[in-house]
Formats: C-alpha cells, sequence, structure tokens
C-alpha cells in the first residue's frame, strides 16, 4: 500500500515500548509489521504540541482514516446483516455503536488502551487517560494502523469483533439510554451545531428541587422536561426531542 510511509518524523521505540506494544497486540489477536505505526496510534496530539522535534507525532491522522474504516466494516455488516430492515434503521444503529459513547467504554474494558497512550503533561495531569473523546479517538487511529499495516481484512474482523456486540445490544434494547448523545450526534452531524439545553424553572424547596429544561434545535424547542437534577432534566428534553424526530434509541 503506496501510503504507509505516509508519515514524517518517526519517533525511536524502546524495546520496553515494543514490549507493551506487542502485549497489546497479542490480547487483541492483531499482528503488526510496522510497530511505529501503532505506536502512533496511542500518541495524543498534546504530546506532539509539547515536544516540538515530533510536532507531527500525533494519532490525528490515523484517528481520521480509521474513522472510515469503522464506518465501512460497521455499516457493511449492518446491510448484510438487517436485510429486512429500511435504510433509516441502518443509520440510527450505525450512529449509536461509532459513537464516542461507545467506543469510550471498549477502548477502556475491552483494548484498555489507557495504559498505552502517550500524553502531554498538561493532559495527563488533567486526567486525560480517562476522557472519553481522547479513548474513542485511539480506537479509530488503532483501526487505522492496522488498516495500513495490515489491509481492510484485518481491520474489518477487529471492527466486528468489537462492535457486533454493541449492536446486538441497540437489537435488544440494552444500549444505554442517553438522548443527549443521540440528539447531539444526529444535530450535528447535519447542521454543525449542537443543541442548547436552557434551565427554565426550579420549584420545590432546595433540599428538593424539581427542574425543567427545554432544548433548542436553532430555533425549534422541545419541552420544557421536568428531574429532580438539572442533569436528568436534560436527558428527558433531549428524549422528547430524539421521540418528536424519530431518533430514540430502543426502536429498532
Amino acid at each position: 500500500m503506496g501510503i504507509k510511509n505516509f508519515e514524517s518524523g518517526t519517533r525511536k521505540i524502546s524495546s520496553e515500548r515494543k514490549k507493551e506494544l506487542e502485549e497489546f497486540s497479542r490480547a487483541l489477536g492483531i499482528k503488526f509489521k510496522n510497530w511505529q505505526l501503532l505506536d502512533l496510534a496511542f500518541h495524543h496530539r498534546s504530546f506532539s504540541n509539547e515536544n516540538s522535534e515530533h510536532r507531527r507525532y500525533n494519532n490525528e491522522r490515523l484517528e481520521f482514516l480509521g474513522d472510515s474504516v469503522l464506518g465501512l466494516a460497521t455499516a457493511t455488516f449492518l446491510y448484510e446483516d438487517l436485510k429486512d430492515n429500511v435504510e433509516g434503521d441502518l443509520a440510527k444503529i450505525k450512529s449509536l455503536v461509532v459513537s464516542e459513547q461507545t467506543l469510550a467504554p471498549i477502548a477502556k474494558d475491552v483494548m484498555h488502551i489507557d495504559r498505552y497512550l502517550i500524553l502531554g503533561k498538561g493532559e495527563e495531569m488533567s486526567g486525560g487517560r480517562q476522557k472519553k473523546a481522547i479513548l474513542a479517538d485511539a480506537v479509530e487511529a488503532v483501526i487505522g494502523a492496522l488498516y495500513l499495516d495490515q489491509g481492510y481484512a484485518a481491520a474489518e474482523k477487529l471492527v466486528l469483533e468489537l462492535i457486533v456486540g454493541e449492536i446486538r445490544k441497540v437489537q435488544q434494547d440494552r444500549g444505554a439510554q442517553d438522548y443527549k448523545t443521540v440528539l447531539q450526534e444526529f444535530y450535528q452531524k447535519r447542521h454543525k451545531e449542537v443543541p442548547r439545553y436552557e434551565l427554565v424553572e426550579k420549584q420545590g424547596p432546595e433540599h428538593d428541587f424539581t427542574f425543567f429544561v427545554t432544548v433548542h434545535l436553532g430555533s425549534v424547542t422541545y419541552g420544557p422536561a421536568s428531574g429532580k437534577s438539572k442533569k436528568s432534566a436534560e436527558q428527558n428534553a433531549a428524549k422528547i426531542a430524539c421521540d418528536t424526530l424519530g431518533i430514540s434509541q430502543g426502536i429498532i
């Protein structure tokens, strides 16, 4: 594959680091010829920002590539597996299982990516090793690295091992009912904006408030919805919007 050598500014891998990368690969049943590709997948941009000699040594390009491989492998599986479902059903499931909300737990609990991340000192101190966005991005970067090193079949195999179980959860209505995430990903993809939540009222004594929240999608407002915390009221407002728009989880 002609684009394998697309990175400049390589970084020497120590024998100790190589052992770590081998450990990671062995646990997932994958192989690498070029360990620098896998090493690169774990390097967050905070590292390259703090190390001028490695200013381009981060996983963002691999993440970009892996995102496409993840999407294609997932879409192909859904197309072949759900032969009786319409396009809208496939799109809803895909948006859920390739989301940050799904990938971050896979990164931490299945792949243990948090152990292998290379972060800048500032990001490390601010808890970056546990941040969902960083973990999810690293999953995509690993997929991209595997695609470059071993080809599409190997990358697709890894994707399906990680994702099919999540697809089944959604089909069985066991996916997490995170309506805020569903709504944000749906709306942001189409309008390049995020939903805006507004606390419109609080009722009750201070120790037992009931919160009322609306959610605004551009000029359209949904709610208000109530909850015993602001967060739960926001989730309930997002559910109203999701139900109205026909994008609620658990309807597949």
